[in-house]
């Protein structure tokens, strides 16, 4: 056997890393799951007792926290789910693209030019209307999975 057969270039991303397992009977309202391989904030938990021989059952009602969209799934509360990773970062706004892209100024002092602006309507117009006005934005970003999204915004300019 040579050394290329046991190779591996770290391209690739199984995504083991970007959750963790944690049981089901212990996740509760307001934590975050991964259903469907979406990360998701809970929003309802409930328990059922099953048969005789049966497991109690889990019932998980969750928001995908990039899209907004609810997905539901049932698992014995004595297995293990997978939770995401979620991180959440305040950037400076610096400047918007005509392409739809934001470019953000990080803690280091570095660009940050990689971020759409939201699909969501009011948090858009909420951004393009305050940099246009020129005011100082403070975005806030929302990571989990190898996805980031803007998912709030602040002002923190002080009147002019």
């Amino acid at each position: 056997m040579s050394d290329e057969e046991h190779h591996f270039e770290a391209k690739g991303d199984a995504g083991a890393s970007k959750t963790f397992p944690q049981q089901a009977g212990t996740i509760r309202k307001g934590g975050y799951i991964v259903i469907k391989a979406r990360p998701c904030k809970v929003v309802e938990v409930s328990t059922s007792k099953t048969g005789k021989h049966g497991h109690a059952k889990c019932h998980f009602v969750a928001i995908d926290i990039f899209t907004s969209k609810k997905l539901e799934d049932i698992v014995p509360s004595s297995h293990n789910c997978d939770v995401p990773h979620v991180n959440r970062t305040d950037y400076q706004l610096i400047d918007i693209s005509e392409d739809g892209f934001v470019s953000l100024l990080t803690e280091t002092g570095s660009t940050k030019d990689d971020l759409r602006l939201p699909s969501d309507d009011a948090l858009l117009t909420q951004i393009k209307d305050g940099f246009a006005e020129g005011k100082d934005l403070v975005v806030s970003v929302m990571s989990a999975m190898g996805e980031e999204q803007i998912n709030a915004l602040k002002d923190i300019g002080g009147k002019n």
